[in-house]
């Protein structure tokens, strides 16, 4: 039998790649046998040393998401360097934290230009290559807060709501074309976005004492969704939002 879960002869591009869970989804789509365009703002120099370490190719483009000037360029680069695309992983973010009362328009818009608005532009411009190409695999990066309010993050639970409707209008639109389009969701994972969680003591203790695996989760932790998704053995999962929250959403 063939594996299923084997993604070689695969070229995977990942945004926010150079750390946390882009990182870790990254290495895990090198380990199944795909090749890796690692995107971000800052170069993915490490993410692209460790995933050649694996014996697969990988390329930096560089592309700083909080416009959607540069999402074509990121298909054609990787295209380019890479001989096409056939997963993508949307996973660059940005949070910014304040009482509602008080938030600004500028953290408003800066969460949602990134997190929302460049996720659409970037499916679209892979999404067109795929349906040219016989298809592929788009993975949106949710939340928690796509199914929950959370505090003092308004524009972050918007745009992680967001991603929730819009990996299922996608999957919708284009199910029928080759591409499946679902979604990760992590729980709470420790990486630079969470620092100021961590470093909360009672904030911390609260999260902790809600996940029932007793642990914050590691960016390794999304690998295995992220391989299932990107695999042929998801080919009739279509609009899901996969949590992988140590139990969060259980309890």
């Amino acid at each position: 039998m063939t594996n299923p879960f084997d993604l070689s002869g695969k070229t995977a591009v990942v945004t926010g790649a150079n750390t946390g869970i882009g990182q870790g989804i990254a290495l895990a789509l090198a380990a199944a046998g795909a090749d890796v365009a690692a995107v971000g703002r800052t170069p993915a120099q490490e993410t692209v040393e460790k995933v050649r370490a694996l014996g697969r190719r990988a390329e930096i483009i560089s592309a700083d998401l909080s416009t959607i000037e540069p999402v074509g360029r990121v298909v054609d680069e990787a295209v380019d360097k890479l001989g096409g695309v056939n997963i993508l992983v949307n996973n660059a973010g940005i949070i910014r934290r304040n009482d509602s009362l008080d938030f600004t328009e500028e953290d408003w818009d800066a969460v949602v230009d990134t997190n929302l608005k460049s996720v659409f532009f970037l499916c679209q411009a892979a999404g067109r290559h795929m349906v040219a190409n016989g298809g592929g695999k788009i993975i949106n990066i949710a939340s928690m807060l796509t199914f929950q309010g959370g505090i003092r993050v308004p524009s972050y639970t918007a745009s992680k709501s967001g991603i929730g409707g819009l990996t299922k209008l996608l999957a919708n639109e284009w199910a029928g074309k080759g591409i499946n389009v679902n979604a990760i969701a992590p729980g709470y994972i420790a990486t630079n976005n969470t620092a100021a969680l961590q470093a909360d003591e009672t904030r911390n203790r609260q999260i902790m004492e809600r996940i029932p695996a007793a642990r914050w989760g590691s960016p390794e932790d999304m690998g295995g969704a992220a391989v299932f998704l990107a695999s042929s053995a998801a080919d009739y999962v279509q609009g899901h939002i996969l949590a992988v929250d140590g139990g969060w959403l259980a309890r």
